[in-house]
């Protein structure tokens, strides 16, 4: 009797542990890089995002790996018994995917603060919108180029300078800086997007601080800081809780 309930429980820990390896192995691949403190950009804001989702406490989750998201990580680290060190590894990004995974947590809370319409005070600037698609067509053959802090050419761009070097391709000159595009052009409702059209989000940062160029379909072409320029959705998980707005800049 003893050794059946053995061979029972035996075979009720194995099925256990299939079912653990199985779980395991769809958890996603994170690509993000290690996080320490200082760190900034779109991976820090994810990772604020699921550790709040998990409940631990981060007072300024809007990008930048400061004093509290330091110690948001110890603590998921103690409690997951990994090295309590406060720095973002493999390990603890794995182990972030699998708690979100156990307790069924598929969405993640936005951090985004709408900004108010902005005037017109400047409704289009010197450029056609017969002109869109060559922008965009022009836009699209430097897909691939990394991104750099502050890069302005196609050695390395950042999300403004990419978009000021294309237009200037075309003769259109724009201000150097994401919050300055935003200033310029007419205000576009989302629904009424069109090719050639700039849209603005907030990530690491409060206000405006990303850029990129609507091309029609719901996508637009932009300079991504972990993947440099390219095509993503307006409806993206990530992207669409930080979208803020557009501008018309073509007459």
């Amino acid at each position: 009797m003893h050794k059946l309930h053995f061979i029972a429980r035996k075979k009720q820990y194995c099925i256990l542990l299939l079912a653990f390896l199985f779980l395991l192995a769809t958890v996603p691949a994170y690509a993000a890089p290690t996080l320490r403190v200082n760190a900034k950009g779109n991976d820090v804001t994810i990772l604020q995002q699921k550790l709040i989702a998990l409940s631990y406490s981060i007072k300024d989750p809007r990008g930048k790996f400061a004093a509290d998201t330091h110690y948001a990580v110890k603590n998921f680290q103690r409690d997951h018994k990994l090295k309590s060190n406060g720095v973002v590894d493999d390990s603890t990004w794995k182990a972030i995917e699998w708690a979100l995974k156990t307790r069924k947590i598929d969405k993640l809370p936005s951090v985004v603060t709408p900004l108010p319409n902005l005037p017109d005070s400047n409704p289009v600037i010197e450029g056609s919108r017969n002109n869109a698609n060559a922008i965009i067509s022009t836009a699209k053959q430097y897909i691939g180029v990394p991104y750099k802090f502050g890069g302005t050419t196609p050695k390395g761009f950042d999300c403004s300078g990419y978009l000021q070097y294309v237009f200037a391709e075309h003769k259109i000159n724009l201000p150097r800086t994401a919050d300055d595009q935003y200033k310029i052009g007419k205000q576009v409702n989302k629904k009424s997007l069109q090719v050639g059209d700039l849209v603005f989000f907030t990530t690491y940062e409060s206000g405006v601080s990303h850029c990129g160029l609507y091309i029609g379909n719901g996508q637009f072409i932009h300079t991504s800081s972990s993947k440099g320029v390219r095509i993503d959705k307006l409806n993206d998980p990530y992207w669409q809780p930080r979208y803020i707005g557009a501008k018309c800049i073509l007459k």
